[in-house]
């Protein structure tokens, strides 16, 4: 385990902070498996609101 010492000789005085790095924009395939995924989501959800609905007459 990484640990920080002050001029004191306190452990972990500070957090030591991660690398910063930036994003990237997703690749078309990437773009495409979102689409996918959102789709296949909305038809899961309007099935069980359909469903409910069915049932409660």
């Amino acid at each position: 385990m990484y640990t920080t010492r002050n001029e004191d000789g306190i452990l972990n005085n500070y957090p030591s902070e991660p690398v910063m790095y930036f994003a990237e924009f997703p690749s078309s395939e990437q773009q495409q498996t979102y689409v996918t995924q959102g789709a296949i989501a909305v038809l899961l959800i309007t099935f069980t609101f359909l469903m409910a609905l069915a049932a409660s007459y």
